[in-house]
């Protein structure tokens, strides 16, 4: 699957801090989860993605 192509899979998504300092993504569907832990610098850099892929796919709205 790439980015461009839609999909009907539903999907859970929680985003926090773990008692060990880490912030996990955590992603749950069709009885499949997958918890992913990052140090806090890579939370940051996966953070500053997500806003720079919103303001791309905003720019394409306008």
């Amino acid at each position: 699957m790439s980015i461009n192509k839609e999909s009907d899979i539903e999907a859970n998504l929680q985003i926090g801090p773990t008692d060990k300092g880490m912030v996990r993504i955590y992603v749950e569907a069709k009885g499949v989860e997958i918890p992913m832990d990052f140090d806090p610098d890579e939370a940051e850099e996966i953070a500053d993605e997500i806003r720079a892929a919103a303001k791309a796919a905003a720019a394409l709205k306008r």
